[in-house]
């Protein structure tokens, strides 16, 4: 089977003798990714994290993943980097890791106390974060961008759908009770 490099190279808005890095679209999901994680990480950096362990306390908290597998997954990190955060978010008493009862191999992780208390704060601080990101941008400007987003995301993950990270529901919103039960 032959591919028709020409026409499968070419059916869309770049063409490869004329695209140049600062109007590539790559470019610019790049650089802005940078810049709000540089942001980022300046408005956690008191809370004793970064922009990429946030994920970890805010899908540990939203019980989006309870396993170093379901957030490796959930994340896209590889399991030795996941592992090595996780390390770095126990030693800083963000989480602990335990032993399931029902299978002594799989290892389940929760949010300490100061854990939860972080993950209180974070909806505060990203929202803050974004609206200084979003500085001159109107409601339809942000709905117009998220939406290309969202189709950008799905073209990518082959299943037509949005794969794009979900909230937390609003009753996993509120403040989780001390032994962690709900």
């Amino acid at each position: 089977m032959t591919i028709n490099s020409e026409s499968s190279m070419t059916d869309g808005p770049y063409n490869a003798d004329e695209i140049h890095l600062e109007s590539s679209l790559g470019y610019y999901l790049s650089k802005a990714r940078n810049v709000l994680v540089e942001r980022m990480d300046r408005a956690v950096k008191p809370l004793g994290l970064t922009a990429q362990q946030i994920g970890v306390i805010l899908m540990l908290s939203c019980n989006r993943a309870h396993t170093p597998y379901e957030l490796s997954r959930a994340m896209s990190y590889d399991s030795g980097s996941m592992t090595r955060m996780l390390d770095r978010l126990e030693k800083k008493g963000f989480i602990v890791r335990s032993r399931s009862d029902a299978d002594r191999r799989m290892v389940k992780l929760e949010l300490t106390p100061h854990g939860r208390d972080v993950a209180q704060q974070l909806p505060r601080l990203g929202s803050a974060v974004l609206n200084e990101q979003l500085q001159g941008f109107t409601a339809d400007d942000v709905a117009t961008l998220t939406g290309l987003l969202g189709r950008l995301i799905a073209n990518g993950s082959g299943s037509g759908e949005d794969s794009g990270f979900q909230g937390c529901p609003a009753a996993q919103n509120s403040p989780l009770p001390e032994d962690g039960e709900l």
